[in-house]
């Protein structure tokens, strides 16, 4: 089975800069998510963006859909900030009715300590191997339904909706 993964940005990609003071994008950390986590999965990445999930707009997310329905493969993950993941999900869900999508993040930046990127990374891998055709989040060691979670903020944490 090969897994098309495709990067939009979100925290999960997003560096420290100490002289800045800030999280901001340089590259994406799949190639050395995936290394170090010693996945044997057959992957095939390709970065669509890296953005701020928060300043995400409808016309990037008619982007994304256009890549999953272009793509060969049946299965993709994506990985996305975790503030919108939810209306991402609601939107592809609409179109996308013959594929498993899993779409993954992170609370904590892969490049910062205690990040749950790896943690993520392997439940989104193991659910788009196991689950049927259909758009889920995989977060927090929970696998969703598209329509039956969100996030709550004041806890940190992805929920059954």
């Amino acid at each position: 089975m090969k897994i098309k993964v495709l990067i939009t940005g979100g925290t999960i990609d997003k560096t420290y800069k100490e002289l800045a003071g800030e999280l901001s994008f340089t590259e994406t950390h799949m190639v050395d998510m995936l290394n170090r986590g010693r996945s044997m999965a057959d992957t095939l990445s390709e970065v669509l963006f890296l953005k701020d999930s928060l300043e995400m707009v409808d016309s990037d997310r008619a982007f994304i859909l256009d890549k999953c329905q272009a793509c060969d493969e049946q299965h993709i993950l994506i990985t996305h900030g975790t503030d919108t993941m939810v209306e991402t999900a609601s939107y592809l869900a609409k179109s996308l009715k013959d594929k498993t999508v899993v779409l993954f993040g992170s609370m904590i930046p892969y490049s910062v300590n205690n990040s749950d990127a790896l943690f993520n990374l392997g439940m989104a891998l193991s659910a788009v191997q196991l689950k049927p055709s259909g758009v889920h989040i995989a977060m927090n060691g929970k696998v969703f339904d598209f329509d039956k979670v969100q996030k709550d903020k004041s806890l940190g944490i992805f929920i059954d909706a």
